[in-house]
């Protein structure tokens, strides 16, 4: 739910800039600046209003037994849209990162675990996967290799649509799974993980990279198990000196394409790198985005001896691992937004 605070503040803040304008008084820039940022927030904040005003109405119609079954199903039509209004206001609500209406380059490595590590890896895919498909984006695998049980040993996929980096950049960080692995005989339980990047996808004015620092090698692809899937040097692998970061595709038959790819993912990382730079350096103690960063444990995912999902940073719960594994993560993802707009706080039911 939205603190009602918070929605009051924006909207008196709004009204106030429209009238400071209209009447033509101090700096109509920076005004009209502020005015126009608002806007968009304050026009989800009257949507979600208006369908609160909406359902009361059709509530207190139930006492009408002449409109009693079409209040019934007025209540399940607006009940239906309001998930995704709510969803939308913790959006417009989000402080605003310049790469939030970017798609996302998403990384996933096994860590701790071994095998069973590499199967939760490939787990922790289907589900960003079907979550994806659940939103409407696109799901492209840029580069994946597997071990010889079906395993991820490592996957970078391209994730296209809007807003994506919005809602997929509180994912990054460790995901712990406790179960009985398919590879365990002995009915043991085990504890195993894997870590998930999400980056922004940057832009060719957001980075410029000196081609005198790379270091580009082509090689035959392979796949899993080290077998040959082709005769020629499709694969690049882009190594930045200065940093040594490395990528690597080898997905497509073409190495113009392959090329292609591993350039975006290389911008990509060198452009993530540049905004937790830029962060830190403007706010060291917030650090909101280094503390859900590469290497922090987020979320454990418990399937025996009994079923929880934990997000280890919100508290929010699932008694039901497989839904969220099927990519039900709307929860998870709410909640790590709401936490970043409002930091928690009293919640209400209702806005007058």
């Amino acid at each position: 739910m939205v603190p009602l605070d918070k929605l009051n503040e924006i909207t008196q803040r709004f009204e106030y800039l429209e009238a400071r304008m209209a009447e033509g008084g101090g700096d109509i820039a920076r005004l009209g600046r502020e005015y126009a940022e608002l806007r968009p927030v304050v026009e989800e904040i009257r949507a979600y209003r208006q369908l609160l005003d909406d359902l009361e109405g059709a509530q207190a119609m139930l006492d009408d037994p002449e409109m009693r079954e079409l209040a019934r199903e007025e209540l399940e039509t607006l009940e239906a849209h309001k998930p995704g209004l709510e969803d939308k206001l913790q959006l417009a609500l989000l402080p605003k990162d310049e790469a939030d209406n970017r798609s996302v380059i998403l990384e996933i490595r096994p860590g701790t675990g071994g095998e069973e590590a590499a199967l939760f890896a490939g787990d922790l895919l289907r589900m960003y996967q079907r979550h994806a498909e659940e939103k409407g984006w696109t799901f492209e695998i840029i580069e994946m290799s597997q071990t010889e049980l079906g395993g991820i040993k490592e996957l970078v996929a391209h994730v296209k649509g809007d807003g994506v980096f919005a809602r997929m950049k509180f994912e990054s960080g460790v995901h712990r799974v406790q179960r009985v692995p398919e590879t365990e005989s002995g009915g043991r339980i085990h504890t195993s993980a894997a870590t998930v990047a999400v980056l922004p996808e940057a832009e060719d004015v957001d980075i410029e990279i000196d081609p005198n620092a790379l270091r580009i090698d082509t090689m035959r692809a392979s796949g899993a198990g080290g077998q040959h899937v082709n005769t020629t040097d499709s694969a690049v692998r882009i190594t930045h000196v200065p940093t040594g970061i490395v990528v690597q595709c080898q997905q497509e038959r073409s190495q113009h394409k392959n090329r292609a790819k591993a350039w975006d993912m290389l911008r990509a990382r060198l452009y993530e790198a540049e905004l937790k730079k830029r962060e830190e350096a403007a706010n060291e103690e917030a650090a909101s985005k280094t503390e859900i960063g590469w290497g922090h444990q987020i979320r454990s995912y418990v399937l025996q001896p009994y079923q929880l999902v934990k997000d280890l940073r919100t508290g929010t719960e699932s008694t039901n691992p497989q839904e969220v594994l099927d990519g039900k993560l709307d929860p998870f993802m709410e909640a790590a937004l709401a936490q970043r707009v409002y930091g928690g706080g009293e919640e209400v039911e209702d806005i007058d």
